[in-house]
């Protein structure tokens, strides 16, 4: 019987998306009764909004939602695929509806691909509402979309899915599906195809449906874990590294090692560099954390990040997995001390907020006879001149004098930078 069956071209997950939000899995702070999108859809109150979210969480489906409920004229284009000619031509459209008081709504999938350019030719329109923009991506917002564009627009964040959700969409497309209802499917392994889904349901739903379409001439499918790991081989590692999820996992890492917890940090490298990420990039991330976070508790760790940097790009892949773990598991068990880094925030507050007052004349260079003159470096005291080369002078302007940025900590080797500096500005600074 199941061999009879005609497999059509379009896939499972294009075939069971849902058409109306009754059907919709997951997001329910967005497409829950009363919620943002639920009363635009229901009201056909559509205003521009752009929906943030990993792949497979439901961005497109809301938008064909929207294009099947809404009165208004309905446009879509792939940002990959199109240009700025295509966006006027929809503005065009949008103008003259505008006229006869019909919306115009354009949706462009993966906005985020649209350059400066592209997306300044959508603000006068977007503006005055010549067109209602929907947007979807899976990249933040924050970094790929034009602050001008972003201040017209709603952000609408969507979240990852659920076990629950996916289960529920896995029940859905068994039960409703023009191929799938007509067969006696099992599934013994469900947690495992949602572990191989990585939490994407149109991945999840690709699986699913390859998976069957090898037993076809059974009758009794039954998809279980052997069956699963033919089709896949490998499980989806949720890790776009020109996405969001590179943002997430490189700040994981980082507080990781921040924190002091070099197994937690190993465990982030690994699912970067598994997901594809550049190993400079994590060098180059290494090096600026070691100032940051270690800074002169242990100035060896910027020496370190610095040789794993040249040895990574000497050496490359897979072998510079090693050395990024060696720095890695330095720098997250060396103590700890962002005292530098505190400090020129603080100088650069006072810089940014505060009167500029005038370089003293004794710490003024003098390389004319005009210059010397006007008593520029006069009384300057050259420190090497001094016992122990130093001597007490301001090095401020005279409104400034005593002011202190850098507060040293007791933390590994800068525990003895703060006794010098202690030693020599008794009186004066506050080293305690």
């Amino acid at each position: 019987m199941s061999s009879k069956i005609n497999i059509p071209n379009t896939p499972l997950a294009e075939r069971v998306r849902p058409k109306t939000l009754e059907d919709f899995q997951g997001q329910e702070h967005l497409v829950g009764e009363d919620k943002p999108l639920f009363s635009m859809v229901e009201n056909d109150t559509i205003t521009s909004f752009i929906l943030w979210g990993p792949p497979g969480t439901g961005k497109t489906t809301l938008a064909k939602i929207i294009s099947e409920k809404t009165g208004a004229d309905f446009f879509k284009i792939n940002a990959v695929s199109a240009g700025v000619k295509d966006v006027r031509n929809v503005i065009e459209i949008g103008k003259k509806n505008n006229e006869y008081f019909k919306k115009t709504i354009l949706f462009i999938d993966e906005i985020h691909r649209f350059n400066k350019a592209q997306q300044d030719a959508l603000l006068s329109s977007v503006e005055s509402g010549e067109i209602i923009l929907i947007g979807a991506t899976t990249e933040n917002p924050s970094f790929e979309v034009i602050p001008a564009l972003r201040s017209r627009v709603r952000i609408f964040v969507l979240n990852e899915l659920s076990k629950d959700d996916l289960v529920n969409i896995l029940n859905f497309s068994i039960a409703n599906d023009e191929v799938l209802k007509q067969l006696k499917i099992k599934i013994t392994d469900e947690e495992y195809l949602i572990y191989l889904s990585g939490g994407d349901a149109r991945i999840m739903l690709n699986v699913l449906e390859a998976a069957v379409y090898q037993k076809l001439d059974e009758e009794e499918i039954i998809i279980d874990e052997e069956l699963l790991k033919n089709v896949v081989q490998n499980k989806n590692i949720i890790y776009d590294k020109a996405g969001e999820e590179h943002y997430n996992v490189i700040s994981a890492f980082i507080k990781s090692v921040r924190g002091s917890d070099p197994d937690a940090a190993l465990y982030w490298l690994a699912r970067m560099l598994e997901g594809g990420e550049d190993p400079l990039f994590v060098a180059r991330r290494l090096i600026v954390l070691a100032s940051e976070d270690i800074g002169n508790a242990s100035p060896n760790g910027l020496v370190l990040a610095e040789a794993a940097f040249s040895a990574v790009e000497k050496i490359g892949m897979p072998e510079g997995r090693i050395i990024l773990a060696q720095c890695t598991t330095y720098l997250a068990s060396s103590p700890k001390s962002n005292a530098s880094y505190a400090g020129l925030n603080k100088a650069y507050s006072d810089v940014n907020n505060k009167e500029l007052f005038s370089v003293p004349l004794h710490l003024r260079n003098a390389p004319t006879k005009l210059m010397k003159e006007l008593n520029y470096g006069k009384e300057y005291q050259y420190a090497h001149d001094f016992k122990d080369n130093f001597v007490k002078d301001s090095y401020f302007p005279d409104e400034m004098k005593g002011t202190q940025y850098y507060y040293p900590t007791e933390n590994g080797q800068e525990k003895n930078l703060k006794e010098r500096l202690k030693k020599l500005w008794n009186g004066i600074k506050n080293y305690k």
